[in-house]
C-alpha cells in the first residue's frame, strides 16, 4: 500500500469536506492556516498524498480534537474557526482516512524491516 499512488488518492468524501472548509473560509473569513488552505486545496483536487502529508494529517488532527468540543462546532451557519479548519483538513473523512493510511505505513515498513533480519528456513538452504 505504502508505494500504490491511485490508493494515496483522497476519496470523494474528504474531497467533499475540504471544498466545503474552503467555501466556509471564504464566506465567513476565518479558520485555518494557509497550510491548511492548501491542504485543502490539494485534497479537493484530488492530488495523491505523501507518507509525510498523512503523517502531518493524522498529527493534525489529534493536536486539534479538542475543537470538536467548542460552541458552533458542526454549524454550517455560524462555525467555529475549528470546525472550519477541521474541514480544510478533510473533515472526519479525513482523519479516518488518513489515519487507516498511517497504520498501512507502519505495517509495511515493519514487514519489510523484518525481511531484512529473517533468515532462510533449513529447507531453503542449498544442499551441500
Amino acid at each position: 500500500m505504502a508505494d500504490d499512488r491511485d490508493d494515496r488518492i483522497p476519496p470523494p468524501e474528504v474531497a467533499a469536506a475540504a471544498e466545503k472548509g474552503l467555501k466556509l473560509r471564504s464566506q465567513y473569513r476565518r479558520g485555518g492556516t494557509m497550510v491548511g488552505v492548501a491542504r485543502a486545496r490539494d485534497l479537493k483536487n484530488r492530488k495523491p498524498v505523501s507518507d509525510q502529508t498523512i503523517k502531518r494529517m493524522v498529527s493534525y488532527f489529534h493536536r486539534h480534537r479538542v475543537d470538536k468540543r467548542a460552541e458552533n462546532f458542526g454549524d454550517d451557519e455560524n462555525p467555529s474557526t475549528g470546525y472550519i479548519a477541521w474541514l480544510l483538513w478533510g473533515g472526519d473523512a479525513g482523519r479516518n482516512w488518513a489515519e487507516a493510511h498511517r497504520k498501512a505505513i507502519e505495517t509495511a515498513r515493519e514487514e519489510a524491516r523484518m525481511r531484512r533480519f529473517r533468515r532462510p528456513y533449513p529447507e531453503n538452504l542449498p544442499n551441500p
